[in-house]
């Protein structure tokens, strides 16, 4: 079987340039907004994934609840209650979203602009709905609530696609305690590590980040950063931690903690250890007697 034809749009979508302007200006606009710690709450830093996803199932939970007892004779006082709550939820919701959106890869930004559209569609067709059933005009408001469920439904279907085939959003680290074997790995002489400066070396294939104090302690963290992968050993040190190149992700060097997003997940860190002038890395948390 070959692709579907939904695919074979989407991939179209993710290589149009066409909104690529406006996409730049939409996204500077929302970095410049003042949200400073407001900033990581929204991407949720503090939960540890996006917090977008889950702040979308008020909305749609309640639209979907209204659309439900817009079936039944009797009941749109109860179904635009259910409306005007998913109107409510929807703008924080909203927020969060545009903060992750700005600090996507390109593509992943083209695909999530039709999303934006496609979910403010919904708001506006159910704010139309809820007018409508204000007014009375009950078989109105019931026909702009479904049109708008259907609105909210494609939209839902872009955000899964940004999610799951184009990865905005996950881990992008998660899968290094998979793949680096168990063990001590040497990975170079100390004399290649200079104090202070972020070197790049490989465990199984994988990009391991390393950086030498001026004290002599050694840090080694997973390089790909765990929000799109970008090269920490590309980005800047300071403080005891490592600032991602792509999109400011600021790593603890000690430990991997992400200090700050939109990371929201920490790097996989290594132990170290000197043996006979080189340097060795072993993935932490692996069993000690190894």
């Amino acid at each position: 079987m070959g692709q579907n034809r939904v695919l074979r749009l989407l991939d179209r979508l993710e290589q149009e340039p066409r909104a690529d302007a406006v996409i730049d200006a939409a996204g500077r606009g929302v970095r410049a907004l003042p949200l400073r710690g407001g900033r990581d709450l929204l991407h949720g830093r503090w939960l540890g994934h996006p917090l977008h996803p889950l702040m979308v199932q008020v909305p749609m939970g309640t639209w979907l609840s209204a659309a439900v007892l817009d079936l039944f004779p009797g009941r749109s006082r109860e179904a635009g209650l259910l409306v005007g709550a998913g109107l409510a939820t929807a703008a924080p919701a909203a927020l969060a979203g545009t903060v992750d959106w700005a600090e996507l890869h390109r593509r992943q930004q083209r695909t999530g602009l039709v999303h934006a559209l496609a979910n403010a569609t919904a708001v506006g067709l159910y704010a139309a709905s809820l007018a409508c059933r204000l007014k009375g005009r009950t078989g109105a408001g019931r026909a702009l609530g479904f049109l708008g469920l259907t609105a909210a439904g494609a939209g839902g279907m872009l955000g899964g696609h940004l999610a799951y085939r184009q990865a905005s959003g996950a881990n992008h680290a998660e899968e290094i305690p998979y793949v680096v074997t168990e063990g001590w790995h040497r990975i170079g002489a100390v004399a290649e590590f200079p104090a202070g400066r972020p070197v790049r070396r490989s465990v199984d294939d994988v990009p391991v980040l390393v950086v030498r104090e001026s004290g002599g302690t050694l840090h080694a963290l997973a390089d790909r950063c765990s929000h799109l992968a970008g090269p920490l050993s590309e980005g800047t040190v300071a403080d005891g931690c490592v600032r991602c190149p792509w999109h400011g992700s600021v790593f603890r060097l000690s430990d991997g903690w992400n200090v700050r997003g939109p990371a929201t997940a920490p790097q996989p860190a290594f132990d170290t250890r000197i043996v006979d002038g080189h340097v060795e890395v072993r993935l932490r948390d692996q069993d000690p007697g190894e």
